[in-house]
């Protein structure tokens, strides 16, 4: 075992539907706008003239896809790196957390964080993010966000064993490089997923962060 929490997401499964980001919010009662896991819509493809009638278009290798993306409690977390309060540490089990106690809100993590998990408190002046449901973990019970899953694309363990079962794979379109962080994350890539920085899609679903 790595002592290592991760994530699993299954992109060949998920729907987008946002129930995991809906159940993440409804269990640590975020405000507007504070989303500890996004559901990112990312698609290509275009239209090219019909050959029966040019005046009409028709669909031209068109895909669409959803990312469920939270905090990575990366292996090298940068958020933890430039925070100067030392208010984000990493736990012995991999968890990245944020000490409320400590945090000055200075935002330095969300500008460092590749992933936008990070979010910043309008009301307490402070930063927030996922901290991997850790009072339901340690009752023995899985984050909101896998259990509210209709799909089952969400599961969690430790990192080398999700490795072993499903691979290795742990950045695809639009997520970014994975040597910059080393997410603890696994990826079960959609059909029509590109390694992250080769794709030729566009995200679909610029205001997902505003629920």
């Amino acid at each position: 075992m790595s002592n290592q929490l991760a994530f699993y997401f299954d992109a060949s499964a998920c729907s987008g539907c946002k129930a995991c980001m809906a159940a993440c919010k409804d269990r640590s009662d975020l405000a507007v706008g504070v989303n500890w896991r996004k559901v990112i819509q990312y698609g290509g493809g275009g239209w090219v003239p019909d050959p029966l009638d040019p005046r009409y278009p028709i669909p031209n290798n068109v895909y669409s896809y959803a990312v469920s993306v939270a905090c990575m409690h990366c292996e090298n977390p940068l958020c933890a790196d430039v925070c100067p309060a030392s208010a984000i540490t990493k736990q012995a089990d991999g968890t990245v957390l944020i000490n409320t106690d400590l945090c000055i809100g200075c935002r330095y993590c969300e500008w460092a964080c590749p992933y936008g998990a990070p979010q910043f408190n309008e009301g307490t002046g402070q930063m927030t993010k996922c901290d991997f449901c850790v009072d339901l973990q340690a009752q023995g019970l899985n984050p909101a966000c896998v259990d509210a899953c209709v799909m089952r694309a969400l599961e969690v363990g430790d990192l080398d064993e999700l490795r072993q079962e499903h691979g290795s794979i742990d950045a695809i379109e639009p997520l970014p490089l994975a040597n910059i962080t080393k997410p603890a994350l696994v990826v079960k890539p959609h059909r029509h997923s590109s390694p992250s920085g080769q794709g030729a899609g566009r995200i679909n679903d610029p205001f997902a962060e505003e629920v």
